[in-house]
C-alpha cells in the first residue's frame, strides 16, 4: 500500500480577533489548514470568506499568496499516511464543499471551547474542528476528544506531525522550492526535532541580513 504526504498549515494573521483567539487559548497560530500538496496550491479550511469581514465564515480554499494571508506567521506540518486514507480525507472535503453553502463558522463554538461546554451544532464547523472532522476515520489521527473541544494546538501537537517549514507564509514556496525535495517514508523518524526547509530559511534570513 502506498503513502501520501499531507500538509497542515498552522497561521497567525495578527488580526483583532487572532489576538483574542491567542489570548485566550494562550497559544500561538490558531487557525489550521490542510493541503495535499506540498506547494499548498490548494487549501481548506473554516474560516473567513470574506478577509476584512471576520464575520462571515464557512468552508474555503485559501490562498497563501493573498494579500490576507502572505504576511501570516506559520508553520508547516507534514504526515505521512496512507493511499487509502487520503482518498477518504478528500472525498469528505468534496462532499463538504459540494454543500458549503448550508455550513456555517461555528463562532459559537469557540466561545463553547474556551468555556469546555459541549456544544455541538450541526452544519457549523470551526478550522480545528474541521481537521478533526475528515480526519476522524484516519486511525493515525485519534486525538482523544470530540471534534468540537479539538484545537490547532492539539493537532499540531500529534506525534506524527513533521514540522517543515517556519515563518513568514509569503515565504514559504520560495525556501520549499530551493530545498527542491519532497518528505519520504521514513525521513520523519531521523530528524524529529528539526526540519531542513526550517534550517534553510533559517540560512536565507541570515544572508538577506547580511
Amino acid at each position: 500500500m502506498g503513502e501520501t504526504t499531507i500538509y497542515f498549515l498552522f497561521t497567525d494573521t495578527g488580526t483583532y480577533l487572532s489576538r483574542a483567539i491567542n489570548f485566550a487559548t494562550r497559544q500561538p497560530l490558531n487557525h489550521v489548514s490542510i493541503s495535499f500538496d506540498r506547494d499548498l496550491q490548494e487549501v481548506y479550511s473554516f474560516g473567513r470568506k470574506k478577509p476584512r469581514n471576520p464575520f462571515i465564515g464557512g468552508f474555503v480554499k485559501e490562498d497563501i499568496r493573498s494579500d490576507f494571508l502572505k504576511n501570516s506567521d506559520c508553520a508547516v506540518y507534514a504526515c505521512q499516511v496512507s493511499d487509502s486514507d487520503v482518498d477518504a480525507v478528500m472525498s469528505h472535503i468534496k462532499e463538504i464543499e459540494q454543500q458549503k453553502d448550508n455550513f456555517k463558522y461555528n463562532f459559537i463554538g469557540l466561545i463553547a471551547v474556551l468555556l469546555q461546554v459541549e456544544i455541538n451544532r450541526e452544519n457549523a464547523m470551526f478550522c480545528s474542528q474541521f481537521v478533526g472532522t475528515i480526519l476522524q476515520d484516519v486511525d493515525a489521527f485519534q486525538f482523544g476528544k470530540p471534534t468540537y473541544f479539538l484545537t490547532p494546538g492539539d493537532i499540531r501537537k500529534h506525534d506524527n506531525l513533521q514540522l517543515i517549514y517556519q515563518g513568514k507564509l509569503g515565504n514559504y514556496q520560495q525556501v520549499a522550492l530551493k530545498a527542491g525535495r519532497k518528505l519520504i517514508k521514513g525521513e520523519t523518524s531521523s530528524i524529529p526535532k528539526k526540519s531542513y526547509l526550517l534550517l534553510l530559511s533559517k540560512k536565507v534570513k541570515r544572508f538577506v541580513i547580511r
